[in-house]
């Protein structure tokens, strides 16, 4: 407000008094408004200045907050990056060794592959160079390997037969009867013979190729048998000629000393019928051993037929053993015939034969069970095998164990019966497990030396026969 003048003059106007009052009045209205609103002016900035005063408070405070924040947030964020730093550096070192680890490793594994290799060269150079000849069916019986030597006995390429299923193999003509024998499943471990030519014999042997409990596939190694076979039917042949001819003669000793045992020839002193008996029964031995020689070749030439009829197996024990009383009751012996109830279905079988496998058996139980023991024959009736068992059991003088493995093989006589001194070939159990296989039955034993020995042998209640068998 701009303050009014005065006049200052020397000769100022003249006014009245009531007048200059008047004019004071209003100088002081005036002074008072302007006072006033210099006073409001003061008041309005006094409460800007306080309002200023609490933001910048305020914004002081939080300024000081946020600089606290920023700290704690800086000296956190220095923490986490000495974490970090030190985390980075362990894991920059963990991954030096892992990859000084990973390098060592393919060195090995390299130095591994490298030996695998040489290996594989190895192997492969030693399947090349076998005589025997080798195919190899991976698990799905694909043909992945054939050596050299197989092609050569199957007279086939192996690079045109590798990778076939064995199903396909039977399209190439030489390999017709090989596939016929191993199936298109090929069966687990066997070994059988197969003429593929009339001049070439193989023996087909099949095993498993495992790795664990995992089934890798099938190796086939055929070995060429063809000398051998010719060699043992050259055997059999001399074997055979040679028992044929001796027969005759013995027949003839037989028959003269038959004569002179019972006085045909005129009358002999006991001291010579003694003589002559001991010479008789000689000749029996050697008849027999003829007799079994005969059967041996038969039956390495395939020709020991049998003539299967419908019969009952136990009168065929029963017969048998009524044949050995005599000798049972000389030795004073206990035998025992257990029958099975209910009574055993006839069986389809080859009375002769499967006679002479009982003979054997009994026979055998007699003469190595010493005076007053004990010889118990069984028959059962094996329902969920479908099979009828004759055990054959006594307490003799056993087999011993290191020589038990031998047992159905020809010629073969225990030490300690050859100490006894006992007659016999050594072939009737050969002979009596050819039979029981012919029959498609089994024979197998149990023994210790000293205690005693028991035979079994199972034979087939075949199932195509049970209508017929129900008629008997």
């Amino acid at each position: 407000m701009a303050k009014k003048k005065y006049q200052t003059s020397d000769n100022p106007p003249k006014n009245s008094p009531k007048e200059d009052i008047e004019q004071i009045k209003l100088e002081l209205a005036e002074k008072k408004k302007e006072l006033l609103e210099l006073r409001r002016i003061n008041y309005e900035l006094q409460r800007e200045k306080d309002q200023i005063d609490i933001r910048l408070k305020f914004a002081t405070r939080g300024l000081e907050t946020s600089n606290k924040e920023l700290e704690n947030f800086k000296n956190q964020l220095e923490q986490k990056v000495k974490e970090r730093t030190k985390e980075v550096e362990e894991k920059a070192k963990e991954l030096e060794e892992s990859r000084t680890a990973l390098m060592n490793m393919l060195e090995d594994v390299e130095e591994a592959r490298k030996t695998s290799e040489e290996e594989k060269n190895k192997t492969l150079t030693i399947i090349s160079n076998l005589t025997d000849g080798l195919l190899v069916f991976d698990k799905n019986n694909n043909l992945s390997l054939i050596n050299p030597q197989a092609g050569i006995l199957l007279n086939v390429k192996p690079e045109e037969i590798t990778g076939n299923p064995i199903s396909e193999l039977g399209k190439f003509l030489n390999l017709q009867p090989l596939v016929n024998l191993l199936g298109k499943e090929i069966k687990g471990v066997f070994r059988k013979e197969l003429k593929i030519k009339e001049d070439i014999t193989l023996e087909i042997s099949t095993i498993p190729m495992m790795s664990g409990d995992q089934e890798l596939g099938t190796l086939v190694i055929l070995h060429d048998i063809t000398r051998e076979k010719m060699v043992e039917r050259i055997k059999t042949e001399f074997v055979s000629l040679a028992a044929h001819q001796l027969r005759t003669p013995l027949s003839a000793i037989k028959w003269t000393l038959d004569m002179l045992l019972n006085g045909d020839l005129g009358e002999i002193t006991v001291e010579q019928k003694d003589f002559i008996g001991k010479t008789y029964q000689s000749n029996e031995r050697m008849i027999n051993l003829i007799n079994d020689l005969l059967d041996v070749t038969r039956i390495e030439e395939g020709k020991y037929l049998y003539r299967p009829t419908l019969t009952d197996l136990g009168t065929i024990v029963q017969f048998v053993m009524n044949s050995c009383k005599e000798e049972v009751q000389r030795k004073k012996l206990n035998l025992e015939f257990k029958k099975p109830i209910p009574k055993l279905p006839k069986i389809i079988l080859d009375v002769e034969k499967i006679r002479l496998v009982v003979q054997n058996l009994l026979e055998n139980a007699i003469k190595y069970t010493p005076s007053g023991g004990k010889i118990t024959v069984s028959l059962k009736h094996l329902k969920d095998k479908k099979e009828a068992e004759l055990q054959v059991q006594d307490t003799g003088v056993g087999i011993p164990k290191d020589q038990q493995e031998r047992v159905f093989t020809k010629f073969f006589r225990a030490a300690n019966v050859m100490r006894l001194d006992t007659g016999g070939s050594g072939l009737g159990l050969f002979i009596s497990k050819n039979i029981v296989e012919a029959h498609g039955g089994r024979i197998r034993f149990e023994s210790e030396e000293g205690k005693g020995t028991t035979f079994y042998l199972s034979l087939p209640i075949k199932e195509e026969f049970v209508e017929f068998l129900k008629e008997f």
